[in-house]
């Protein structure tokens, strides 16, 4: 039956426009197009959110039981047109997925505890739904349910979603509740779940499940502005019907309880006066009572005081760089923005208790826990980034989360890829390294630097990541006794380099001249007769054969191949130029790497390669920093052309709008830097390289109470060359900036033109700096 005929006209509309929150365009969140990335292989969901919320609430369109894959890792694609429900945890652009936690479908009618297919209407609760009747902006999401005949709303604080269910006149308003539904499902994924009646508008349970994180457990509890009329459960597994909940092993009659592999309930909470029913959902990883506490973050039940509190948050978020652009690119840029600050999310209950790494609870003492560290993509720009945009504490807290996690580790090391609490072992090298070593280089103060660079040496000696001790004896990761050995490596090398950084402000020198040495490992791997980072063998000799987009893709590279991979010395780009035969050898080297005819066929069976302009694969993250390297050879004009290519071709304003997986805002924390004109080549350096900019004007609030002003004149579509820059009103010949200079205050101007100025960042002076060259 069409919704529009049940409920009553514009109920939708009206709903969208109470109160007047985002209603004016000029503010940050109002510039913000959530869509943005939800197509193609952005990955990410366009549900409700707080900054770094516990809490991300969104629809999930994937298809169950055992369909979805890497497509849905956020759960949501914007090709689909039918919505499973409604989840309170998710990922914002991962490769891989999870979560999907606490599924809510309201529906009303008969009803069906399998989710159905989309080609198959009404065969389950799950529903079809038009994009015009959606509508999305940060901390809000609202859609009209075709089937199920329910307009539904949502927002959240940092640990609670909420839910607004609007019913037809007359009709009963019911929910279903699924324990079995998660993001990136498989058979026998969910080891236990629980559910308790605690009274008729509190119900609060668990689960455990064996996923990308093993042995992951989350508690939730669930208050309903409505009391419940009747409610059932069904044991899936059993096929056994629990009427109110009552079963095997139940408490008092307020404290029913039922468990099991895949229990879902049906709520009814009869025909409510006003055709309403508003849910509240808290998350903990403790307990049930951590959950119910954790519900006096949002007491009462305005829905659209909760909206416009999440929308402030938002704003006030996002004000920290006061934009002036071309529309599109101001959408753009905003939404970069936002994307970048969905995680890391915070993991902890109010009273400060949290489940680490050992799978224990731990208690924070003087900061926020923080988890789901993808770091392998968001040590490269999102950390630097926030280190300029948000506020102290925050960057503190986040620090402090990673040495805490390596406290617990049964291994003694920190994160890798973590997320609630628990580590996944995805990816390469010891990449929460240089986010320490970049915060404390650049002066961020609230850790204990010599706990911190314990922890960091512990993970460079002795984690059990692929191969570390043949890297530490033969200074190579050998291919023939582990895989992705080139990869591995380079990386290894240039957190050790962030090690010997931080150490050396510190004033240890045997520790700082020991890392340094190891930072050079990266020529062990390098072919200078061929220029490209190749696998070697445990002989000391490379693997053959040999070509630098076929061999050994995925054995002797990590998501790349040697076009894609040949560049990451970034602490060394000096003698990457000197393996190379000097600037011009650079120089040349990029270009082939741009200019390339490729059949993307090539790379078709290589995972997350996406982006592509030449060899270069923007949609993946040891791409990020090459177009920047030309300022190492003197030629910051060639570096502005390739900006140009690479921001005209990677992003627009489309659900597609993301080239490859934003991985928890790495590739949106690109953007945002590229677009002001700047970016971090190597972290750990306190440099900035300069590119272009793509704003008229940013202003930047940073934490220190400064502002940092960047303006363009001049700049236009055809005016993408700098013939010149100002830093305070004095010309500035570098081609790079010091942290200094922007936590300084003051403004940086850029003089835009059509033609290129090849003297300007030439001279070697004018170079960034680098730690090391011949």
């Amino acid at each position: 039956m069409s919704m529009t005929k049940l409920l009553p006209a514009g109920a939708l509309a009206l709903a969208l426009a109470l109160p007047a929150i985002a209603a004016q365009p000029s503010t940050p969140a109002a510039a913000v197009d959530v869509f943005i990335g939800t197509g193609g292989d952005g990955h990410t969901f366009p549900g409700a959110a707080r900054p770094f919320g516990m809490i991300q609430l969104s629809p999930d369109t994937q298809v169950r039981p055992f369909r979805q894959s890497y497509p849905w890792a956020a759960g949501y694609r914007y090709e689909d047109d039918s919505i499973l429900g409604f989840s309170h945890t998710h990922f914002s652009g991962t490769g891989h997925s999870d979560l999907g936690d606490v599924l809510l479908m309201p529906y009303s009618g008969e009803t069906k505890l399998e989710p159905g297919y989309p080609e198959r209407p009404f065969s389950g609760y799950r529903s079809r739904f038009k994009h015009q009747d959606e509508h999305a902006e940060p901390g809000y999401y609202a859609v009209k349910l075709m089937d199920n005949e329910v307009d539904v709303e949502l927002t959240a604080s940092e640990r609670v979603g909420m839910h607004r269910y609007r019913y037809a006149k007359g009709a009963s308003a019911k929910v279903i509740l699924d324990l079995r539904s998660s993001i990136y499902d498989y058979k026998a994924k969910n080891l236990w779940s629980r559910l308790r009646v605690r009274d008729n508008t509190l119900i609060t349970g668990m689960r455990e499940t064996r996923g990308w994180a093993a042995g992951r457990q989350l508690y939730f509890a669930i208050s309903f502005s409505h009391p419940l009329a009747s409610r059932a459960l069904r044991n899936m597994e059993t096929d056994v019907e629990y009427k109110g909940f009552a079963g095997p092993g139940s408490g008092p009659g307020d404290k029913a309880m039922v468990e099991g592999k895949a229990l879902v309930g049906a709520l009814d909470f009869g025909v409510p006066a006003d055709g309403q029913l508003e849910v509240k959902v808290a998350i903990s990883a403790v307990s049930e009572e951590g959950a119910i506490a954790n519900l006096a973050e949002m007491p009462g039940w305005d829905f659209d005081a909760e909206r416009a509190k999440a929308s402030a948050a938002w704003n006030e978020a996002l004000g920290a760089v006061a934009i002036e652009a071309a529309p599109d690119m101001r959408k753009m840029v905003y939404t970069a923005l936002y994307h970048s600050m969905l995680a890391p999310s915070l993991f902890m209950d109010r009273d400060g208790r949290y489940r680490g790494p050992d799978n224990e609870v731990h208690q924070a003492q003087g900061f926020r826990y923080h988890s789901t560290f993808s770091l392998w993509d968001t040590y490269r720009a999102l950390h630097p980034l926030l280190t300029l945009i948000q506020p102290e504490q925050r960057n503190v807290d986040f620090v402090r989360s990673l040495i805490e996690s390596q406290k617990s580790s049964p291994y003694g090391i920190l994160p890798v890829w973590q997320f609630h609490g628990l580590e996944t072992w995805c990816m390469i090298g010891y990449h929460a390294v240089p986010v320490i070593a970049d915060a404390y280089m650049k002066g961020l103060k609230g850790f204990d630097a010599e706990e911190a660079l314990k922890a960091m040496t512990s993970s460079a000696e002795y984690g059990p990541y692929g191969g570390l001790q043949h890297y530490m004896k033969l200074g190579y990761v050998p291919i023939d006794l582990e895989p992705e050995a080139a990869s591995k490596t380079v990386e290894y090398a240039f957190d050790d380099w962030t090690i010997a950084r931080m150490a050396e402000k510190m004033g240890k020198k045997d520790i700082a001249a020991r890392y340094y040495k190891r930072a050079q490992n990266y020529r062990n791997s390098f072919d200078v007769k061929t220029g490209f980072l190749r696998a070697k063998k445990s002989d000391g000799t490379f693997r053959e054969p040999f070509d630098p987009v076929l061999s050994n893709f995925g054995s002797d590279y990590t998501e790349g191949s040697a076009w894609q991979y040949s560049w990451y010395m970034p602490h060394d780009n000096a003698g990457l130029i000197h393996m190379l035969g000097g600037d011009a050898g650079l120089q040349n080297k990029i270009d082939m790497m741009f200019d390339a005819k490729v059949d993307e066929k090539v790379y078709a069976h290589m995972e997350d390669i996406s982006g592509l302009i030449g060899h270069y694969a923007h949609g993946n993250e040891p791409s990020h920093h090459v177009a920047y390297l030309y300022n190492y050879a003197g030629a910051p004009w060639k570096t502005q052309k390739r900006l140009t290519q690479v921001v005209a071709s990677q992003y627009n304003t489309t659900p597609a709008g993301l080239s490859g997986n934003d991985d928890l805002g790495q590739m949106s924390a690109w953007l945002a830097f590229t677009a002001l004109g700047f970016y971090p080549v190597a972290p750990g350096s306190n440099e900035y390289v300069i590119g272009r900019p793509f704003l008229d004007k940013a202003v930047m609030n940073l934490p220190n109470g400064k502002t940092f002003t960047i303006r363009s004149v001049g700049l236009s579509a055809e005016n993408v060359y700098v013939a010149g820059v100002t830093l305070n009103g004095k010309p500035l010949a570098q081609s790079f900036l010091r942290h200094e200079q922007i936590t300084a205050g003051g403004e940086l101007v850029f003089t835009m033109s059509a033609k290129p100025n090849a003297d300007w960042g030439k001279g070697a002076a004018a170079r960034p700096y680098t730690q090391t060259a011949y």
